[in-house]
């Protein structure tokens, strides 16, 4: 990435964004399997407002010493999923926790006036005082939820509920016999099989 980031002679291209970076990184995973595989190949974007905050953090640390210049600009994703909400004709947003992602998400639909639709699922309590904890109508009283919206926010473990909640309204008259993924002539999963 750090070649591809010195040969590159556009300017508008020249340095990665966290988004590109994580497409990057699904087109090396090249598996089916792979959340970022689809998404990269499919064109969306992924946004990780903190993704320096772990392990690939850690190696962006050691690489700059072995070779300084990589440019991560953060500023770009900002511009862009801010963007995304700004000229959407409505946004919706399922937030599954709390803390940065929550703001994050929560602060592209301040941009445009507020999300028409939200739900937080997460174990935050108001009383702490913190983000995760914060009420929908906190979110509303700041704009980033519009006033004619009903907010919901589920106070539970968000990967216990979660896929009941999906279960019982996306999933809900899902055909089992009819559904499987199948990529390149290969069978990935099959719902019966599961």
């Amino acid at each position: 990435m750090h070649d591809e980031q010195d040969a590159e002679e556009d300017v508008s291209k020249k340095f990665w964004s966290p988004s590109t970076m994580i497409a990057r990184m699904g087109k090396e995973i090249n598996d089916a399997s792979s959340v970022y595989y689809w998404a990269q190949k499919n064109e969306i974007p992924v946004f990780c407002p903190a993704l320096t905050d772990g392990s690939i953090g850690d190696m962006i640390y050691f690489h700059s010493y072995k070779r300084a210049g990589f440019i991560l600009d953060i500023a770009r994703d900002i511009r862009l999923v801010n963007d995304c909400a700004v000229h959407s004709y409505a946004t919706g947003m399922i937030i599954l926790g709390g803390g940065l992602v929550k703001h994050h998400t929560c602060n592209a639909n301040l941009m445009r006036n507020g999300a028409d639709f939200s739900v937080f699922i997460n174990t935050g309590q108001e009383f702490d005082g913190s983000d995760s904890g914060a009420a929908a109508d906190e979110a509303v009283s700041w704009g980033k939820i519009k006033i004619s919206a009903k907010p919901v926010k589920l106070c539970a473990e968000a990967t216990l509920v979660f896929p009941l909640i999906v279960a019982q309204t996306f999933a809900k008259d899902f055909d089992e016999e009819k559904w499987k993924i199948e990529v390149e002539g290969t069978i990935l999963w099959n719902a019966l099989e599961a």
